[in-house]
């Protein structure tokens, strides 16, 4: 995800669009609450019930908006940067990472990051102080780099072709292990993908670890099964431009082994067939047959 430093100068631009002169201004802690500090021509409460005007840093996906507009119907609500109603705003910032001046402590905005993670162990009723915890919001976010490093890469990053030279049977890439997360409940699911495509014989090949690699771009994102197949068959279908392309997924899930119905043995089957694998019986056959062994 690109990452946009916001700068004052910025800050300060924005808030003049807005004439708060008169209002009563509530600071939704705590972007709201050091923007609310800079307006000069409006009285500040720390009671949302009084205000007419609640005050937020960045409307993302719009749920603290939803719960403040609910809660207190009849208010505006005003946020710096608005990703759901402000179209230049949409346009400039949409999947970026917001870091504002005041959370310039780390060059990236881990810091505000680490702080959530702080929460998140505090909401689950751990002592946050305790040796083993300390270095943890630290070390989540270096995970995090690795498990969802995918977001930073493209399938045209690692799909370096060579010819076919007339080559015209399956190439498969079976049993390769698979990490990801499920974006339900941000719980892993894991297990083994299997990867396959008919060049097209005038057309194009690709280094065989290349196939490993194109799975890694998408199994390292919150995804769900389903969709992590078809990313891979659309992408070779779009690169290679082969005859066919399939990818065939079997994954145990822990939101169904930890959570939920708490079944321990179960496996998740998915396809996603493309071209000759959907059209033709003989050709998916064949590659069934190849994938068993």
């Amino acid at each position: 995800m690109n990452k946009i430093n916001i700068t004052w100068k910025q800050v300060f631009s924005k808030l003049s669009q807005i004439d708060f002169s008169g209002s009563i201004v509530y600071g939704i802690p705590k972007g709201g609450m050091i923007l609310a500090g800079f307006l000069k021509h409006a009285k500040i409460t720390h009671l949302p019930d009084e205000a007419n005007i609640i005050l937020d840093d960045i409307i993302d996906s719009g749920k603290t908006m939803d719960m403040y507009q609910k809660k207190y119907p009849g208010k505006k609500y005003f946020a710096l940067i608005d990703k759901i109603n402000n179209k230049e705003d949409v346009i400039l910032f949409k999947n970026c990472w917001i870091v504002f001046p005041w959370e310039k402590e780390h060059p990236n905005g881990e810091e505000t990051v680490e702080q959530n993670i702080i929460r998140q162990l505090q909401f689950i009723g751990e002592d946050v102080t305790r040796e083993g915890l300390i270095d943890t919001p630290s070390r989540v976010i270096k995970s995090w780099k690795k498990l969802y490093e995918g977001y930073s890469k493209k399938p045209e990053d690692v799909l370096t072709t060579f010819s076919a030279d007339g080559y015209d049977q399956i190439i498969l890439l079976k049993d390769i292990e698979l990490y990801s997360t499920c974006e339900h409940h941000m719980i892993p699911f894991f297990g083994k993908a299997h990867i396959a495509y008919l060049p097209d014989p005038k057309g194009k090949i690709v280094g065989i670890s290349k196939l490993a690699r194109l799975l890694e771009i998408y199994a390292r994102r919150l995804q769900i099964q389903e969709r992590l197949g078809e990313q891979i068959t659309l992408a070779l279908m779009e690169h290679l431009q082969p005859l066919g392309a399939a990818c065939i997924i079997e994954a145990q899930h822990l939101c169904m082994k930890a959570r939920g119905v708490e079944k321990q043995n179960s496996i998740m089957v998915t396809s996603s067939m493309k071209g000759v694998f959907m059209d033709n019986p003989s050709a998916k056959q064949e590659l069934l047959q190849l994938i068993k062994g």
